[in-house]
């Protein structure tokens, strides 16, 4: 019985001293990301089948959407956007792993949509 209670103590050890350099690179690598009420933020579109689609479709499909106004802060992760007309279909509150910050000035960001090319 004490051999047994001895091997588990042990085995735990072990799995700390090799868990402890792994949690040590990902804890200096993770970011907590936070925003405020009126900044500017990108959302990520999930590529995965069966989920409504932005765009295009394929290889080509794009990664992120926008860029969107944050209206509310929802709690410690959660975030309220001021979404247009087309995507009335969409919740309005997004978790804060699927957005990426606008750098710059998103005013300038100019949407596929409104470019056109003569011939």
């Amino acid at each position: 019985m004490y051999q047994a209670v001895d091997k588990v103590k042990i085995i735990k050890e072990w799995l700390e001293t090799t868990e402890s350099p792994h949690k040590f690179y990902s804890d200096m690598r993770r970011r907590d990301l936070e925003f405020k009420e009126d900044n500017w933020v990108f959302l990520k579109v999930s590529s995965m089948k069966g989920i409504m689609r932005f765009g295009k479709k394929g290889k080509l499909n794009t990664r992120y959407i926008g860029p969107y106004k944050i209206i509310k802060r929802i709690g410690q992760v959660a975030y309220r956007f001021e979404l247009p007309p087309k995507m009335s279909l969409f919740h309005l509150v997004f978790h804060v792993s699927m957005l990426k910050k606008v750098v710059g000035d998103p005013s300038l960001i100019v949407l596929v949509e409104a470019i056109e090319v003569n011939e």
